[in-house]
């Protein structure tokens, strides 16, 4: 029986909808992602697990968290309950973008002051750039100022490149092609260390260099990762996602307590034997790996899960998948 040991810190998708459908979005959120939002009843038991498991703090992300703002507030209260420190939320702004809004704006913020929130972690990059106005996140900033609210910016390092577009407007693949530059999706991703899982799979498949399957059977070991808790998340839901390795998902209570011998037989093969062993299992299962190759091992192992979901592998979020590949 496998299980994580000692829960460190964790993210809490407390949705996977969202108004924005970033192209490096490591969980493939999107407006018609999963709709729903985590419940009360579910807010509850995570929190009493991870109080288990002796996790002591996290951040609030999704989806976006402020979508449903009163959902936000009750996660937090259940937080508060069983004494598990809130490190920040996550916000794409896009409920700052109207000037109009400052009272609404400011009432959210002294709410979430009031529950003992102390910072926003607020995007802002090219890619958002193409849902959000990036003139949001830096109004949220202000008024966060403006009311005694941490903050810090997640990318604050992209303002000089993102001062080239208009502030007050949302910016397509190809006008930013033209007033940044001709690559400037894959440039992104190589400044920042973008993970190359969800939807980002498709910014490394069209930047990086192809190279055969074989090249990659030759250097691949277990995958010991899929229970790290140093930074996981868990969902809406209550799945424990493993760093990095987006739409794989175990129930919470297993993956910290025990995960039943030979219940997940791709997170176990992953585990185990890595992506050559992996591979192995979905040609049992008729894959056919793309003759074109593959930029990473990472990349392969992403289809061949894509491929598995199809076959009902519990551990699998088809939704995932069809939402990563399917979407540019």
């Amino acid at each position: 029986m496998l299980n994580t040991g000692t829960l460190y810190h964790c993210g809490i998708m407390v949705n996977y909808t969202c108004n924005a459908a970033c192209r490096h979005c490591l969980y493939s959120c999107s407006p018609t992602r999963n709709s729903g939002y985590i419940n009360e009843d579910t807010a509850e038991k995570v929190c009493q697990l991870l109080s288990k498991g002796g996790c002591r703090s996290v951040h609030i992300g999704g989806g976006e968290p402020f979508l449903d703002f009163e959902g936000l507030l009750m996660m937090i209260r259940q937080l508060n309950k069983y004494d598990i420190r809130l490190d920040y939320i996550e916000t794409n702004a896009y409920w700052a973008e109207k000037p109009e809004n400052i009272k609404e704006i400011h009432e959210k913020l002294k709410r979430l002051l009031d529950e003992g929130v102390n910072a926003l972690c607020i995007s802002i990059d090219p890619y958002h750039a193409e849902f959000v106005p990036y003139g949001a996140p830096l109004s949220l900033a202000k008024h966060c100022e403006k009311t005694g609210m941490d903050y810090f910016l997640w990318r604050g390092e992209s303002l000089s490149t993102l001062s080239k577009l208009d502030p007050q407007k949302k910016h397509s693949r190809e006008n930013m092609e033209k007033l940044l530059s001709k690559d400037y999706i894959g440039r992104t991703a190589r400044q920042f260390g973008i993970t190359y899982g969800g939807r980002a799979v498709n910014i490394e498949r069209e930047y990086g260099v192809p190279l055969p399957v074989e090249k990659f059977i030759r250097q691949t070991s277990p995958c010991r990762n899929l229970l790290s808790t140093n930074h996981f998340h868990v969902d809406k839901d209550a799945y424990f996602i493993p760093p990095g390795c987006t739409g794989i998902r175990i129930p919470l209570e297993e993956a910290a307590f025990g995960i039943p011998e030979t219940q997940y037989p791709v997170f176990e093969t992953l585990y185990n034997g890595g992506v050559t062993a992996l591979l192995e299992l979905a040609l049992q299962h008729d894959f056919l790996p793309d003759d074109n190759g593959y930029p990473s091992k990472c990349n392969l192992c992403f289809h061949i899960r894509h491929f598995l979901s199809e076959k009902e592998f519990a551990e699998l979020d088809k939704n995932h998948y069809d939402e990563a590949l399917g979407c540019f």
